[in-house]
C-alpha cells in the first residue's frame, strides 16, 4: 500500500529514469486500446466529424458527455432478451392534458384539453389520443402518431425516454407542454420495478367554458315525451320478416270491375303493409309497380282532415299567461284530449279477414309457409282453411291431331302438325345419358327366348332380346345353331317396337313395348312373330332387382305379399312339403322341387319364382382349379413377352427381410404390382389364395410356378377368364356361382308364416 501523502503523478515522474519498467497503473486491466476516427476529408476539406465518438479504448474525453439514443432498462437476472422481445405490446398509459389559448371569443380566454400518453417500451416510440368529447366542435382522435419524438432544443439530437415519464412531470411535444397527472396500475408497477419513485396523482382541472355548457344543458327542460317507444328492438328482431296473404278485391259492383286478385305483404320491422296487384296475361291492365305503396294503414279510412294543432304528440294544459317570456304550462299526462288512430298490426291478419284499405274490402284468402309458421308459434293458430275466391282454371282443350298417313314415323308427322316447319322429334337427352352404356354398366336387358309356336323346326330356334335402356329399343338375334337348317344371325333390327293389336292409320300415338314388358316367362308379339323368355342373363335379373320399384315381378315386398296370401291356410302342407324334401335336414331344398310346389299354386310367374329362389338361396363357392388358373398366367405372360424371372425373384428375397422363404399374401401382392407383373387382378387374386398357407407363400414355388420357360403347363382352351371380376366381388373375395342350386326353406317358413315352430 503506498501512503497516503504519496501522488501518483509524483510516483510516475520519479520512474521515469528507472531502468525498471514501471507500468502505468490507469491501463491496468485494459483491454481495449482502438482509437476513434475523429478527422476526416469531406469535399476536399479537412473537418472534424466525430464529435460524439470516444478516445482510446471507448473512453469519453475531457468534457465529453454520452447520450442516450435509447431506454437504458438494469439488468436483473434471467436471460438478456432484446428490447423488443422482453417488452413486446407492452405500453405505459398516462393521464395528461393541455391548455390552449382561445382567441377572440368572448365566452372562454383558455380550453382545457384531456388527452392519453402511450409510451412504446419495445422502440421508444410516443403516441397521444385526445378522447373524443360529444359536441365539442374540435378535431379529436389521434393528435400524434406513434414515433419517436426528440426533446426540445436544445437537445433536439435526442429523444425522448422512460426516464422523462413520471406523475408531475411536464413534458413538451413539438412545442406543446403536457403535463402529466395520472397513469394505470401497470405503468405505476414498472416504474417501481425500474427505481422510480412515482408521485401522488395530480388533478386535471376544470375547464370553465366546458363547466357553464353543462350547466346550461342541466338547467334545460325540454319538452320530452313521457312514454319511451322502442322501435329498435322491434327492427333488430324482425329486419326482413315479411308475412305474406293472397288476398282479391271484388270490384264488380263499379262499371266494368271485375275481382281482382292482389298479394299482401305485412313488415314485421316497422308494422307497414304493401300490397301488389297480380294482373293477368292479357288482361288490359297495366302492370304498375305496386297497387298501395309501403306504409301503415288506418282501420277505419278514410280519415276525416284534421285541424292544425289537433293531433300532437303532446297536450298541454293550464296555460297561465302569454306563451311568450314569463309564460307557465303543464303537460297532460293523461292526454286527455289526445286523438288517437287505430292502424292494422299483425293481430288483426288472418285467413278469412276482411281489411279496410282506404275504403275497399281485401279478403285474405290464403298465407306463406312462413306466415303460418309465425301465427302458429306466436298466436297458437293452425286452422289456416283456404278461402276459394276463384273458380278453377278451365282445362286446356285438346288439339285434334289428323291421322297418321303412313309416310314416316309417327313422331314426324305429329311434327309436321304442331308448326308451318316440321321439326325433327325431341329424343329424351337426359334419360339417354343416364342409362348409356359406361363402364361395366351395359344398360342393356338380354334375355332367351323361343317361338311360341308348333312347328316343330321353329320351335327350336332360339333368339337373344336385348331392351337397351336408354331409348328403349329392342334388337332380336338368332346364335347360329349346327345342322338346324336355319340361318342365324340378325333377326331384328334394333328399334322401337309397337305393341300388337293396335290400328295403324290412328290420331293417338302407338304404345311401344317398354322394359316392365320383358321378364321371364312373358309371352311377347313383336312383329306377329310369338316369343316365349325362358331366362336372361345376369346383370339384367341385378338390376331389375336393384330397381325393384320399376319392376313388380323382382320386387320382393309384393312378392311375398301375394305368396302370404296364396299359402295362408295351407301353411300345414307347405311344411310337410318342404321336411319331406328334405331328408338331410340341412334346412334347404333343391331349386326344382320348390318351384315346382310355387308353380302348383298358379300364382307366380316364372320370374317371380326365380326372384323368391335368388332371394333365398344358399350358394357355394366355385371350386376353381389350379392348374387352369396357372396356364392362363402362363399364357398371358407369354403373349406379354415377360421373362425377368430372376429379377422378380430377387425383389421378392429382398423383402423377406427374416430369410425365411415366405412373405405375406399381401406383400408378394404389392412387390408384384410395383414389378408391374403382366397379371390380371382377379388371377392374381386367385392364386394368392390357393398358394398361401397360413396367409404365407413361398415366393419361390410362386415364381417358378409362373415361369412358362422352365416350367411350362399343358395350354388350355378358354373363351374367358376362369374368374371373372363381379359387382359383389370385394377385397378378394371369390366370386359366387350364380345358379341357384339349394334354397333356405326356414327363411322362407319365416317370413311367411312368422317365427314359429315348424
Amino acid at each position: 500500500m503506498l501512503p497516503a501523502d504519496v501522488k501518483l503523478d509524483e510516483i510516475l515522474n520519479g520512474c521515469k529514469g528507472s531502468l525498471w519498467p514501471w507500468p502505468d497503473p490507469r491501463q491496468l486491466g485494459r483491454e481495449k486500446f482502438h482509437k476513434s476516427h475523429h478527422f476526416d476529408i469531406n469535399n476536399e476539406v479537412a473537418m472534424l466529424v466525430g464529435e460524439e465518438k470516444p478516445g482510446i479504448g471507448g473512453e469519453l474525453l475531457l468534457g465529453q458527455k454520452r447520450k442516450p439514443k435509447n431506454s437504458v432498462y438494469p439488468k436483473g437476472e434471467g436471460s438478456s432478451a432484446p428490447t423488443w422481445v422482453a417488452f413486446d405490446r407492452q405500453v405505459l398509459s398516462f393521464e395528461a392534458y393541455f391548455q390552449e389559448a382561445v382567441h377572440e371569443k368572448r365566452e372562454e380566454q383558455f380550453r382545457v384539453r384531456k388527452c392519453k400518453i402511450y409510451f412504446y417500451l419495445e422502440d421508444d416510440s410516443i403516441q397521444v389520443i385526445e378522447p373524443l368529447i360529444k359536441n365539442s366542435g374540435i378535431p379529436q382522435g389521434t393528435l400524434i402518431r406513434r414515433h419517436r419524438i426528440p426533446l426540445p432544443a436544445p437537445n433536439d439530437d435526442e429523444f425522448y425516454t422512460v426516464e422523462h415519464f413520471n406523475i408531475g412531470n411536464e413534458i413538451v411535444l413539438y412545442g406543446r407542454k403536457f403535463k402529466l397527472t395520472d397513469c394505470d396500475v401497470f405503468t405505476r408497477n414498472f416504474l417501481r420495478k425500474l427505481g422510480v419513485r412515482v408521485n401522488k396523482s395530480d388533478r386535471i382541472p376544470s375547464d370553465p367554458y366546458t363547466s357553464l355548457r353543462k350547466n346550461m344543458e342541466e338547467s334545460m327542460q325540454p319538452l320530452r315525451p313521457y312514454e319511451r317507444t322502442d322501435t329498435l328492438q322491434q327492427f333488430l328482431s324482425h329486419d326482413r320478416h315479411v308475412l305474406r296473404f293472397w288476398c282479391f278485391w271484388d270490384d264488380t259492383e263499379c262499371m266494368f270491375g271485375d275481382n281482382r286478385e292482389m298479394l299482401l305483404h305485412y313488415f314485421l320491422a316497422d308494422d307497414t303493409i304493401e300490397i301488389r296487384e297480380v294482373i293477368p296475361p292479357n288482361s288490359g291492365r297495366d302492370a304498375v309497380p305496386v297497387f298501395l305503396k309501403r306504409a301503415r294503414i288506418p282501420k277505419n279510412a278514410p280519415l276525416p282532415l284534421r285541424q292544425p294543432g289537433e293531433k300532437t304528440d303532446r297536450t298541454v294544459l293550464n296555460v297561465f299567461g302569454p306563451m311568450g317570456h314569463g309564460g307557465r304550462y303543464i303537460l297532460d299526462s293523461l292526454k286527455t284530449g289526445a286523438v288517437y288512430e287505430d292502424f292494422y298490426t299483425d293481430a288483426d291478419l288472418v285467413v278469412g279477414a276482411v281489411l279496410n284499405v282506404w275504403g275497399r274490402k281485401l279478403v285474405l284468402c290464403d298465407c306463406d309457409n312462413f306466415t303460418k309458421e309465425f301465427y302458429r308459434s306466436k298466436y297458437g293458430i293452425d286452422d289456416f282453411k283456404t278461402i276459394k275466391y276463384k273458380a278453377d282454371p278451365a282445362g286446356a282443350v285438346p288439339r285434334p291431331v289428323p291421322p297418321y298417313n303412313g309416310f314416316g314415323s309417327e313422331e314426324d308427322s305429329l311434327c309436321s302438325c304442331m308448326g308451318l316447319i316440321p321439326k325433327p322429334p325431341q329424343r329424351d337427352f337426359i334419360k339417354f345419358m343416364e342409362k348409356d352404356r359406361h363402364g361395366l354398366e351395359s344398360n342393356v336387358l338380354r334375355f332367351v327366348a323361343y317361338m311360341a309356336t308348333d312347328n316343330p323346326i321353329e320351335k327350336e330356334r332360339k333368339f337373344i332380346i336385348s331392351y337397351f335402356l336408354s331409348d328403349d329399343t329392342v334388337a332380336v338375334f338368332e346364335p347360329p345353331q349346327r345342322n338346324s337348317g336355319v340361318i342365324g344371325g340378325k333377326f331384328l333390327e334394333r328399334g322401337r317396337i309397337k305393341k300388337p293389336n293396335q290400328p295403324l292409320l290412328k290420331s293417338e300415338m302407338s304404345e311401344y313395348f317398354c322394359a316392365q314388358d320383358f321378364f321371364v316367362g312373358a309371352n311377347v308379339t313383336i312383329n306377329e312373330f310369338n316369343f316365349t323368355i325362358v331366362d336372361a342373363d345376369e346383370y339384367a335379373f341385378r338390376y331389375m332387382e336393384k330397381h325393384e320399384n320399376e319392376f313388380p315381378v323382382a320386387d320382393m315386398s309384393v312378392i311375398m305379399d301375394k305368396l302370404r296370401s296364396a299359402v295362408k291356410d295351407k301353411a300345414k302342407e307347405v311344411k310337410e312339403f318342404f321336411v319331406m324334401n328334405d331328408p338331410n335336414q340341412s334346412q334347404t331344398v333343391r331349386y326344382e322341387s320348390f318351384r315346382n310346389l310355387l308353380a302348383q299354386l298358379n300364382t307366380f310367374s316364372e320370374h317371380e319364382i326365380m326372384t323368391i329362389g335368388r332371394h333365398y338361396a344358399r350358394r357355394e363357392p366355385e371350386e376353381v382349379d389350379v392348374g387352369l388358373v396357372l396356364a392362363v398366367a402362363q399364357e398371358r405372360l407369354k403373349k406379354k413377352n415377360f421373362e425377368d424371372f430372376a429379377r422378380l425373384k430377387e425383389s421378392l428375397a429382398y423383402e423377406d427381410m427374416a430369410q425365411k422363404g415366405t412373405l405375406p399374401a399381401k406383400a408378394l401382392r404389392v412387390v408384384c404390382r410395383a414389378f408391374k407383373l403382366p397379371l390380371p387382378e382377379d388371377v392374381l387374386q386367385v392364386l394368392l389364395k390357393k398358394l398361401s398357407t397360413n396367409d404365407e407363400i413361398n415366393y419361390n414355388d410362386f415364381v417358378s410356378k409362373l415361369n412358362w420357360r422352365e416350367n411350362p403347363v399343358a395350354a388350355v382352351q378358354y373363351q374367358q377368364l376362369p374368374i371373372k371380376l363381379d359387382t359383389a366381388w370385394k377385397s378378394g373375395n371369390i366370386s359366387q356361382v350364380t345358379a341357384v342350386l339349394n334354397v333356405d326353406y326356414k327363411r322362407i317358413v319365416e317370413d311367411v308364416f312368422g317365427s314359429q315352430d315348424s
